[in-house]
């Protein structure tokens, strides 16, 4: 295990740079916003001055209206090593969507290995401002639950659940894809695909960013992250002696609007529901899973049910597909179609935590690191055989391997 945890932090070394860490050299050369944060939870086990520099470095980026975009560009980077890239964003050294918002839970878990009050004092009010900005600006719906407003927002670019609203969308044209000199066509979005999320991204650019557009969608994983941020915000209130009662509440109201809006008692599962239809998207993905984050979830034992049952067969596959295993259009090998993703595996382990089930996220963590080892440090892979897919040495997968061997010490 010395040998793993030593080969994971080689990983993070060699994608350091200098102030941040990008995910992978090739496929993804630039600081990802939810990346960061994943990061950060193995780089406090290394350096907690660098896991502070990386935290600070994504919300020196943040924008005016309280936004952490989902990508900071690095100046350094050639232009042409990844579209859509910053000319296109028209938007600085940002691009201008999101992603979920992990940074609460992963800047106190950098303070509790090495407390630096004014780490925490520095971050909070930014903290603060990014989740504002989520529950107002994003309130689509009007029920309490933020909205995405294009799929790279969810961090599950190519989800089954964004197949049916993304049909509003034209396809856009005279783009050169950059991620497939990196990558096998097989594991990434199809043509299609693509050209939809460049569509989105444009009209959502030309819109000046207003937060509302022909793909609006209620995540349950993407609020899931932010009710449990806002538990994580309290306990960073406390450590500066702040009043922590309105980030509780501000938990709880997200968590009431998911159980009442998104979750369906006869599945037994939170899905995603489109906004401008009103209708659910019955389709079963890992971001269903993710409520199981949440310490107090009244539906846990259904959820649990769901999540060892067949669609998922938690604790019988590697990892946690990110879609059904039953469903016709179950991939093993595409991006987000069916891909077991080493962060979710993290966040449901520490679900099943949370809900008692020591056994299970015992056979859970055993498996990630394992089969991390085994890949490469694959950017996701085969929740049936273990096979890696994507890029290798992916910073998310040595991290969270880091993490997870770094326990107890």
């Amino acid at each position: 295990m010395n040998v793993t945890r030593e080969r994971a932090s080689a990983v993070l070394a060699g994608n350091w740079l200098g102030a941040s860490t990008v995910p992978s050299r090739s496929l993804y050369p630039h600081q990802w916003s939810w990346d960061s944060a994943f990061i950060a939870l193995g780089l406090r086990h290394r350096s907690t001055a660098h896991a502070r520099r990386e935290l600070r470095t994504l919300f020196e980026a943040q924008w005016p209206d309280g936004r952490v975009p989902h990508i900071v560009f690095d100046p350094e980077t050639p232009p042409e090593a990844y579209f859509p890239g910053p000319s296109f964003w028209q938007a600085g050294r940002t691009s201008g969507l999101v992603q979920p918002p992990v940074h609460a839970r992963a800047a106190l878990a950098v303070h509790e290995a090495d407390p630096d009050r004014e780490f925490l004092a520095g971050l909070y009010p930014k903290l603060v401002a990014w989740h504002d900005y989520l529950r107002t600006r994003r309130d689509a719906g009007g029920r309490g639950l933020v909205a995405i407003v294009h799929p790279w927002e969810s961090g599950m670019d190519n989800s089954p659940a964004w197949d049916e609203p993304l049909t509003r969308v034209p396809l856009a044209t005279g783009f050169v894809r950059r991620d497939l000199q990196h990558g096998d066509a097989g594991d990434r979005p199809s043509d299609d695909d693509y050209g939809r999320y460049v569509r989105l991204a444009a009209a959502y650019r030309d819109s000046g960013y207003r937060d509302i557009g022909d793909f609006t969608v209620e995540d349950p994983g993407f609020n899931a992250l932010l009710a449990d941020a806002e538990l994580a915000l309290a306990e960073i209130a406390e450590e500066l002696g702040l009043l922590s009662s309105s980030h509780r509440e501000a938990a709880a109201r997200v968590e009431k609007a998911m159980q009442e809006t998104l979750w369906d008692s006869a599945a037994g599962f939170f899905f995603a529901r489109d906004v401008h239809t009103g209708a659910l998207i019955r389709e079963h993905t890992c971001a269903g899973l993710l409520p199981l984050v949440l310490p107090d979830l009244a539906v846990a034992p259904a959820l649990l049910a769901t999540a060892t049952g067949p669609r998922f067969r938690l604790g019988r596959v590697h990892g946690v597909p990110s879609y059904d295993l039953t469903a016709p259009g179950f991939d093993p090998g595409r991006y987000w179609r069916g891909p077991s993703w080493f962060n979710i595996g993290w966040l449901v382990r520490k679900g099943l935590l949370r809900h008692g089930e020591h056994a299970l996220a015992a056979r859970l963590r055993d498996d990630l690191v394992e089969t991390a080892a085994q890949t490469g440090f694959a950017e996701y892979v085969d929740p049936l055989t273990g096979a890696g897919h994507g890029t290798r040495s992916f910073s998310w997968t040595a991290a969270l391997t880091v993490d997870l061997l770094s326990e107890g010490k």
